[in-house]
């Protein structure tokens, strides 16, 4: 064994390559907080994974001025947007929706689209950012075992190619490890289980099966046979393809136990022709493994935090891929963690600014959970009219954080979420989206939330311009201020019934994006309301 000598030292540590540990990466690193991240795995995904990026996604990456990389890596789907539902591929269509129709934000709701991306495409584009933003990104590099206390983590990792052993010492980490949770699991901290999980085998297959799509083309196809659930995914080579069926195993049966012949059988199955010639390819080139199991259903942790380690991603919750909220639920995680996490490290907020992140992300993914069976119980049994309690955008752009680092209005509403169509501009909500003009360039309010708070004030409010200049100040921390009508031009005078607030009011946005507080109209002392509120939901204690 080759050890190195103690330990290398880092702010945060980060276990798990995947979109989610990438991208808490990148968040962090244009923070200005340098994380390691280690993952076991050589290289990024080799597969596609999830398929397409929500528009809240996009938001987010668009801020970093990735988007236009991201879109110039679409997949060949971006023009297959169809999702079908039928007994076999070769009958009967029982439903077909332009997905994409169906949950393309307006473009008075957001500023983007969705991203028809493959997860593997986009890995690569988050990974380049994250490193030359200033991550160390480890690939081809395990956690062997950690250990978290008082005054940190410290994990002994190993590199897979040489064998090297070594020590690293964090002041946090992040477990985004992926659906089998090992962090957590050695925690001690177990899952909510709102329904009764199943299992699905899934593998690659080539095939020609232009008689049976008849110059059809669809980017999912939900298929009865050979069982309800089954799931037919074209992949980026014409004619590679990925069948999911439902299955349940026998006590001690695995995927080794699936031949080849019976699992082109399900195919052939599926698409409804006994004589298809099929042929078996492994997802990762070169090696035997070409048959899968996957768990179905969901849960939610029954904790986000212990102690110093938190979870995100699939460590914390795993949903069914209906409604794509799976990945997108992890980036979320992570852009609600990273600002949180640099505030304390750079000593602008108190410890108890890290217990929100559970507060806030957890019921997001109770509800993403419950919306996502919905949707995927709707898929199955109707013609393809979703009827779920929320609807895909509703869930995408409108749900509610609740904890101390919201200031909350009363009287509130209980509901989780609220319809983005028609914005409140309460604190808890996503800022809402509104065009801007200046010097003949068209922005977003979206695109003004770059990782510092932000305040949004009306055009006849000049007094919040020493507000937030002394409240910067007196708490060491960036205050980005915009006045909407003066520094930019609000043509359709929407900024002020989307904020909730008049041309002397403001509006304080997290670096998330999210509304935090704000005043309708000017306060007789702004400077004081102003530092009192960020004061609370930094969780500084009395401060002024």
């Amino acid at each position: 064994m080759n050890t190195h000598p103690g330990a290398q030292q880092t702010a945060v540590l980060i276990v798990g390559g995947g979109i989610t540990g990438l991208s808490a990466a990148l968040f962090l690193a244009r923070l200005g907080i340098r994380p390691i991240l280690v993952e076991r795995h050589p290289t990024t995904a080799i597969m596609p994974q999830a398929r397409a990026f929500n528009p809240r996604s996009m938001e987010i990456y668009r801020a970093l001025g990735l988007e236009s990389d991201i879109r110039n890596h679409q997949s060949m789907l971006v023009d297959f947007p169809e999702m079908i539902g039928a007994d076999t591929l070769f009958g009967q269509e029982r439903f077909r929706v332009d997905l994409l129709a169906h949950v393309r934000p307006p473009e008075c709701l957001s500023p983007t689209d969705w991203g028809m991306i493959d997860q593997d495409e986009l890995e690569c584009i988050v990974r380049a950012a994250a490193e030359s933003s200033g991550a160390d990104v480890r690939f081809g590099t395990e956690l062997l075992s950690f250990d978290s206390h008082d005054a940190g983590v410290t994990a002994l990792v190993r590199e897979l190619g040489s064998g090297a052993e070594y020590r690293v010492h964090a002041e946090y980490l992040i477990a985004a490890d992926g659906h089998r949770a090992g962090i957590r699991n050695r925690l001690g901290i177990g899952v909510d289980h709102p329904d009764a999980s199943g299992t699905a085998v899934f593998f690659l297959f080539d095939a020609d099966l232009d008689a049976a799509l008849r110059g059809r083309r669809f980017l999912l196809a939900y298929l009865d046979r050979p069982s309800t659930g089954t799931v037919l995914v074209p992949l980026r080579k014409f004619g590679r393809w990925m069948l999911g069926v439902p299955y349940q195993p026998e006590p001690g049966e695995s995927a080794a136990d699936f031949s080849e012949q019976r699992c082109i059988e399900l195919v052939r199955h599926a698409v409804g022709m006994e004589d298809l010639d099929i042929t078996l390819i492994p997802p990762v080139p070169g090696l035997p493994h070409k048959v899968s199991f996957v768990t179905g259903g969901g849960w939610v942790a029954n904790q986000y935090r212990a102690g110093r380690v938190f979870f995100a991603g699939d460590a914390a919750h795993v949903v069914p891929p209906s409604g794509s909220f799976g990945a997108n639920t992890g980036i979320a995680d992570g852009h609600n963690l990273a600002w949180k996490l640099a505030a304390v490290l750079n000593g602008q907020a108190g410890d108890a600014l890290l217990d929100t992140y559970e507060d806030e992300r957890r019921p997001v993914a109770q509800t993403t959970l419950d919306t996502a069976m919905q949707l995927l119980h709707d898929r199955h049994q109707s013609t393809g009219d979703d009827v779920t309690k929320i609807d895909d955008l509703t869930m995408i752009l409108g749900y509610r954080y609740r904890s101390t680092a919201i200031l909350a209005e009363t009287p509130a509403s209980d509901r989780p979420v609220e319809d983005p169509r028609t914005p409140s501009g309460r604190p808890g909500f996503r800022a809402p989206h509104v065009w801007l003009h200046r010097g003949g360039t068209k922005l977003s309010t979206v695109d003004l939330f770059d990782g510092a708070f932000t305040m949004l004030v009306g055009r006849d409010s000049a007094e919040w311009t020493t507000a937030a200049e002394k409240t910067a100040t007196a708490l060491n921390l960036d205050v980005h201020i915009h006045h909407i009508g003066t520094d930019f031009d609000d043509l359709d005078n929407h900024f002020p019934a989307a904020y909730g607030i008049t041309h002397t009011g403001a509006t304080l946005v997290r670096p998330d994006g999210f509304v935090a507080w704000r005043a309708a109209d000017l306060p007789a002392e702004p400077d004081r309301e102003l530092l009192q509120a960020l004061t609370r939901l930094l969780a500084r204690g009395n401060h002024g």
